[in-house]
């Protein structure tokens, strides 16, 4: 099974830290985050497909085209165009089931496991004020119906944290655009879910690096894996 990893992005929330890096490749507990990710994953995933743009040869050069016994492939991402337009670069090196994360959050093991014991799915975790994300509307079984953007009248919810389980067959619906710029992954899912049946999973755990303070709460999360 592949996962295909999304790092291409420029980090500027992070700067000055990622004027020379990116972001994914910032230390946390002295490896960088991808390296951390990639211990993470699932046993069975066999290849790991970076989607690169911004700094991407410093993720070259760091992994190589193998690392920990798996192959590594890279995808130039030529025009930052959403999560979207990032998974659809990856179409001609997608071989069937394939796992989706965000190069720079940190997952949980176990969840990652769970997910991918399901045809599609997606990662998501409760929020009590989901105002900043974006949140799954799901039906009884726990499968996709809708995702709403950062709602307005806030509450709990279940967010998005941009963990997906795909198949080739994603590749047969059109992208759907977000804004002038970019393609949306989940709004895209949103239109395969009147076809599929997508699951959702509370996640165990989960941390986004969005600023430089993350960093030394990501060391705490990592720890914590660890001794688990």
């Amino acid at each position: 099974m592949q996962a295909v990893i999304l790092a291409a992005g420029k980090g500027t929330r992070m700067r000055p830290l990622t004027y020379d890096i990116p972001k994914p490749m910032l230390p946390v507990a002295g490896k960088p985050i991808l390296e951390h990710t990639l211990g993470f994953l699932p046993k069975e995933i066999d290849e790991v497909i970076f989607v690169v743009n911004y700094l991407g040869e410093h993720i070259r050069k760091h992994f190589g085209d193998e690392f920990g016994g798996r192959k590594i492939t890279y995808v130039h991402q030529d025009t930052l165009n959403g999560t979207g337009g990032a998974v659809h670069c990856c179409k001609d090196v997608i071989n069937g089931k394939f796992l989706v994360l965000m190069g720079d959050d940190l997952y949980h093991r176990d969840d990652l496991v769970k997910m991918i014991e399901f045809p599609f799915s997606i990662l998501a975790i409760h929020v009590d004020d989901c105002s900043r994300f974006g949140v799954f509307k799901i039906d009884e079984h726990h499968h996709l119906v809708d995702i709403i953007e950062k709602p307005k009248e806030g509450g709990p919810g279940l967010a998005n944290i941009g963990a997906y389980v795909l198949s080739k067959h994603f590749f047969d619906y059109p992208l759907v655009q977000i804004s002038e710029t970019e393609f949306g992954l989940p709004q895209t899912l949103v239109q395969m879910a009147q076809d599929e049946k997508i699951k959702i999973i509370k996640a165990h755990d989960w941390h986004p690096i969005g600023n430089p303070d993350d960093l030394g709460k990501a060391e705490e999360i990592i720890r914590r894996f660890y001794t688990e």
